[in-house]
């Protein structure tokens, strides 16, 4: 039964943690003054998806679109709608899909493991890729699949045959981001699975061991549900930047010949916005963007309540 609480109360009890922990309020203010400044005073330019804007005139001078809708119908009409929206959702799901199974799977087998030096040298080794950046890891790429200098090309040479520029070829494209995105965040992923994995009671293993399960029984009876609600709510936070497919990795790889299977909306909207200095356009397909993300995640977080995993 819900029971509601007079709003006096609320305020008087407010007043009173306030004055009682006045010193960790204190400290919120910096961060509360962060993000108010970057993340919801911008979001006063989202009226530029509704105006045609020009630059002498300003944002408040600017005169409205006519129709109200123009932006979003020029990009709908656009004949690169369809394709920038397949390529954002085959390559975010696909990251996704492989990142989380990748993460699950490094850390149930370092979970599994007995030898604690093994443990950390592996560990260790697995996230630091996590720290490069895009760019350091492009170099690397270039090293093996460029097809003048890469190692590939030079194997392919060695043993007669034609070499091929990977990073070019519309094929092989899609599989090079997703081997780098994996690569790069298995090993940090892992890190919050592991910690879920060291909440579990070590007695039901015990018990289990004693009614004779073996290994694999153990880790899909008792790992597997223990990290469900760490798992859903990560389902949750990845589906929410879904939309995004990775812009930094994405825009350092691409090039105009993967077009076809590499162009995503961000891309786009990069293009649009700070090349062609469309900022209404952009601004459009941005919020359109970020309008499905935000009913991805709502339906998302409905459908694990189901299960009662979720976040609100």
């Amino acid at each position: 039964m819900y029971v509601s609480v007079p709003r006096r109360r609320l305020s008087d009890r407010f007043i009173r943690s306030v004055r009682k922990y006045w010193i960790y309020y204190a400290m919120m203010i910096p961060g509360l003054i962060l993000v108010a400044t970057f993340s919801y005073a911008p979001m006063y330019g989202i009226v530029l998806a509704f105006k045609n804007f020009k630059m002498k005139k300003g944002i408040l001078g600017s005169p409205w679109m006519e129709p109200w809708y123009g932006h979003f119908k020029m990009f709908f009409d656009s004949p690169y709608s369809g394709r920038l929206l397949r390529n954002t959702l085959i390559i975010a799901l696909t990251k996704v899909v492989w990142a989380k199974v990748a993460a699950v799977l490094l850390a149930l087998i370092l979970n599994e493991c007995r030898v604690s030096w093994y443990k950390r040298v592996v560990q260790t080794v697995s996230y630091m890729p996590h720290f490069l950046s895009w760019v350091v890891i492009y170099g690397i790429t270039y090293l093996f699949a460029s097809e003048s200098s890469g190692y590939i090309g030079r194997v392919m040479r060695a043993m007669g045959r034609q070499p091929v520029n990977l990073l070019s070829s519309n094929q092989v494209f899609r599989p090079l981001l997703y081997i780098t995105h994996i690569w790069k965040g298995t090993g940090f992923s892992s890190i919050i699975y592991l910690a879920s994995m060291s909440s579990i009671d070590p007695t039901l293993y015990e018990a289990a061991q004693v009614d004779g399960a073996g290994r694999i029984q153990r880790i899909w009876h008792i790992t597997l549900p223990g990290i469900r609600s760490t798992f859903i709510m990560l389902c949750i936070i990845s589906v929410g930047s879904i939309m995004s497919a990775g812009f930094d990795q994405i825009y350092v790889f691409y090039n105009e010949l993967v077009y076809e299977t590499g162009d995503i909306i961000d891309t786009y909207v990069y293009r649009v916005g700070l090349e062609d200095m469309r900022f209404g356009l952009s601004t459009a397909v941005g919020l359109f963007k970020n309008a499905i993300g935000f009913i991805l995640v709502y339906a998302t977080n409905r459908l694990a309540q189901h299960w009662g995993e979720g976040i609100w």
